[in-house]
């Protein structure tokens, strides 16, 4: 498998996990019953899982343009140190965004989801040149 679209892969896993950790927030806070009913008065859950529930809802809206430029590229044939760098770099950079945005890391969500964006970028300008 090349790099890029192994990348995609392990990107893509780590956001079907992402929603595990709040989840079991969700169920110690409401409890079974109202963690997958639809309970009048919720109880909310932890600041860092709403925090967490945010950075998965961003990663899986920023996969889907990842995802995109991964497999044209790869249908096109543009594979090259770059693009395979990007990859690299595009997954390590969802990884911090996650973690900063979950623990409140000071300019690190914002950096990281920049980071994570020229590495998208980097993508285009490779299929587009």
């Amino acid at each position: 498998m090349i790099t890029e679209l192994m990348y995609l892969a392990l990107v893509t896993t780590f956001t079907a996990v992402m929603w595990i950790p709040y989840i079991l927030n969700l169920i110690m806070v409401r409890g079974v019953v109202d963690a997958v009913g639809y309970p009048d008065d919720p109880k909310p859950m932890a600041a860092w899982a709403i925090r967490m529930k945010a950075a998965h809802y961003n990663a899986v809206e920023n996969l889907v343009v990842f995802a995109v430029l991964v497999l044209i590229a790869h249908a096109v044939g543009v594979t090259n140190d770059c693009t395979a760098a990007a990859a690299a770099v595009y997954f390590w950079a969802r990884v911090a965004h996650f973690f900063a945005y979950t623990f409140r890391i000071p300019w690190g969500r914002t950096i990281a989801f920049a980071i994570a964006w020229l590495a998208q970028i980097a993508f285009a300008w490779h299929i587009l040149m």
